[in-house]
């Protein structure tokens, strides 16, 4: 599984050396924060897959590791079977249109993503956990729809 690291300029993922092999990829990714146009959690990152490995590694259902390319797109895939996991759309990176990655801390990239972080990078389960936390008065309840009798 990746890890994300971010900072005030750039978020970083970070390869394991077999990931590094399976992607066919030698150093870390590394994406401009400001490229980042949308972030969206999925519970089937299979579904986002367009165009065809190359290069890369693609193990039906089991793995799909590397660089896709699509008509007029470039995605880079890491997934690892049917987990959950983030879809990260780029605008403006030279390199990558999508990101489509298994994580299991998508919520804590998103978080993350949303607050001032300082220069020095951090993983954004770090960052989310020092982020302060809504609280809601003890009082207020949401009100309950209930369906009509026929």
């Amino acid at each position: 599984m990746v890890t994300l690291l971010l900072d005030q300029s750039q978020l970083e993922i970070v390869l394991s050396p077999i990931e590094r092999a399976v992607t066919f990829h030698r150093e870390n990714l590394r994406v401009e924060r400001s490229t980042i146009t949308r972030v969206q959690l999925t519970e089937d990152v299979w579904t986002w897959l367009r165009g065809v490995p190359g290069p890369g590694t693609h193990i039906p259902g089991v793995l799909a590791a590397g660089t896709w390319k699509g008509a007029a797109t470039t995605d880079f895939v890491m997934i690892r079977r049917h987990r959950p996991g983030v879809v990260i759309d780029l605008e403006g990176d030279e390199q990558f249109q999508r990101l489509i990655l298994t994580t299991k801390h998508g919520p804590a990239l998103t978080q993350a993503l949303r607050l001032e972080v300082s220069e020095k990078q951090a993983d954004v389960v770090e960052i989310a956990s020092t982020a302060p936390v809504a609280v809601t008065p003890k009082g207020s309840k949401r009100p309950v729809i209930r369906p009509r009798p026929a």
